[in-house]
């Protein structure tokens, strides 16, 4: 559900390219769906909340139930490189998480690994802005709002922030996945799918790749 996941995965060719138009098109609709179910079963408590003026700013806002908005004093900038850099940190952890040439989480958690990576990230960097860290669970909540009744207001404020969210995640993802790659991944020791290059006490304790599955990215993807 992440479009961010799904470029930087087709960028180190994990991923066909031409899955992707079929992942964001599922992606956008999922979180639309997703937007609009939330505003249905929440929908008397919000209007009670603001009494029925939807405003995306403001002491009764509401819009941001839905889209991320930046905080008063956040410039674009700043929100920009925010977002990259949350965004490759979400990349970062991942591909450290699948890595089967390092030390992957174990199989079978990898929901919950990747569940408490972005509660960290979100605790940590999350002040600013929310930290969307998402195209698809920004922009699509987005334009549910602007039909549902917020307006032309969600893509003004912050500045016209709406753009940020939207152009900045892939971009960290693709940077956070390189960094990983060149740090870490280029520099193991050459390892075929029988082991061949370890040292043979590692290759008793590892055994063939092909016996081993991670899906920390394909769970994101």
């Amino acid at each position: 559900m992440n479009a961010a996941v799904t470029i930087t995965m087709c960028t180190f060719g994990r991923l066909a390219w031409r899955m992707l138009p079929v992942y964001l098109f599922a992606q956008l609709l999922g979180s639309f769906l997703a937007a609009g179910t939330i505003y249905a079963v929440y929908y008397e408590a919000i209007h009670d909340y603001c009494g029925g003026n939807l405003t995306v700013v403001g002491d009764r806002a509401t819009a941001g139930i839905f889209a991320t908005y930046p905080a008063p004093y956040l410039s674009l900038q700043a929100g920009f490189i925010d977002q990259v850099f949350g965004t490759g940190m979400l990349l970062l952890c991942l591909m450290a998480l699948s890595d089967l040439k390092n030390k992957p989480a174990a199989a079978g958690s990898e929901p919950v690994a990747v569940g408490l990576l972005v509660l960290l990230i979100g605790i940590s960097l999350g002040s600013n802005s929310g930290y969307a860290i998402n195209p698809n669970r920004d922009i699509a909540p987005r334009v549910f709002t602007a039909i549902a009744g917020w307006g032309a207001d969600v893509f003004r404020a912050g500045h016209g922030w709406w753009w940020v969210p939207l152009v900045a995640p892939p971009i960290g993802g693709v940077l956070g996945a390189g960094l990983y790659k060149a740090l870490v991944e280029l520099h193991h020791p050459f390892l075929s799918e029988q082991g061949e290059g370890l040292l043979d006490e590692s290759k008793e304790d590892i055994g063939p790749l092909d016996n081993h599955k991670n899906n920390c990215a394909d769970a994101c993807v």
